[in-house]
């Protein structure tokens, strides 16, 4: 989130926080995977049904990625078409998730 708002008050390029942000895809996509998983051996269905939204969406975007872009965050499109906002968004909704998903874990 911070490194998107950033990159809209132009205190860093686009070309940058996108090679920061692209470096956390992978990681992001195989812990959350992991993550499911887990739940399912250990027959935990309200959290594996929780998760499995989630890490489908995460696996959907990285698999998406059109050929010739660097990832998931493009530096040459992420000004088009009001893609900033919609990873702004995005970045929230995932917030939100990953902090009731800490209180219910504990």
């Amino acid at each position: 989130i911070i490194t998107l708002s950033d990159l809209e008050c132009d205190y860093i390029n686009a070309r940058s926080c996108c090679s920061k942000l692209n470096k956390w895809v992978v990681p992001e996509v195989i812990g959350h995977a992991v993550v499911t998983v887990l739940m399912l051996i250990s027959l935990h269905w309200f959290i594996f049904l929780l998760n499995l939204p989630v890490a489908t969406w995460n696996i959907y975007r990285y698999i998406m990625v059109p050929s010739g872009n660097m990832g998931v965050f493009d530096p040459t499109e992420i000004h088009n078409r009001g893609q900033l906002k919609s990873h702004m968004k995005e970045a929230m909704i995932k917030l939100g998730f990953h902090l009731l998903c800490f209180f219910m874990y504990l």
